[in-house]
């Protein structure tokens, strides 16, 4: 199949490839569990990272963080409520986490698109969305030229809520409050490479407190943003 003229949506030798990669990968670390869930890859490891690590990049987080859009480049004062900002990919922490990430998945660190912080207060809240690109979406076309669909994510927490602020999975019936420190990584992807319906997640509204989280993505190829 010609990549260039893919549609985004349909199975996809190259995307399925990666999914391989990824999974045997995590399920040789003894430090990595999958979670139990029929049809999403989705994993988690603790201590990711340190205290001092989580407090230094909401610091980083609270120095650039603005109102969130979303990707399509359009706001939206309900849908996505929190404040984001891309970090800067050559302040020394941000590239060690990027390394470590790429190290701890076998993704190629040229495919993985800048680390974005988010920070979620009160009442604040990311409603169902997914992070591969629909291939009916306007935007595909750009994305096919940048890098191609998204395969992986991986999200970071950096600290506790008081209450509220789950993950959630809504179509795999799980939620997961945010522990600092640990890694989240799912593939957005079927088994075939076509985009997972099943990967659909939420950030639920935080009800007490303030939610920090860092979230890389990966594409298929090398990102070109």
């Amino acid at each position: 199949m010609n990549e260039l003229v893919d549609d985004g949506g349909v199975a996809s030798p190259t995307r399925a490839a990666i999914g391989d990669k990824v999974r045997e990968r995590l399920n040789r670390n003894p430090l990595v569990s999958r979670i139990e869930t029929p049809n999403l890859e989705i994993y988690g490891r603790q201590d990711f990272l340190s205290a001092e690590e989580c407090a230094a990049l909401r610091s980083l987080i609270d120095d650039g963080a603005q109102p969130s859009t979303l990707f399509s480049g359009s706001g939206n004062a309900e849908y996505r409520t929190s404040h984001s900002c891309h970090l800067d990919r050559h302040d020394p922490l941000v590239l060690a986490i990027s390394d470590r990430i790429c190290a701890l998945t076998g993704l190629d660190s040229d495919n993985g698109e800048t680390l974005q912080g988010q920070r979620y207060t009160s009442g604040q809240e990311y409603k169902v969305h997914c992070d591969y690109f629909p291939p009916n979406a306007s935007y595909w076309p750009d994305m096919l030229k940048t890098g191609g669909q998204r395969s992986w994510t991986a999200m970071i927490y950096l600290s506790s809520v008081d209450a509220g602020g789950e993950t959630h999975f809504p179509r795999c019936e799980f939620m997961i409050p945010p522990v600092p420190g640990m890694i989240l990584i799912w593939n957005n992807l079927a088994v075939d490479g076509s985009p997972n319906p099943f990967s659909l997640h939420a950030a639920r509204p935080v009800e007490a407190g303030t939610k920090y989280v860092v979230t890389k993505w990966f594409r298929e190829r090398r990102w070109g943003g």
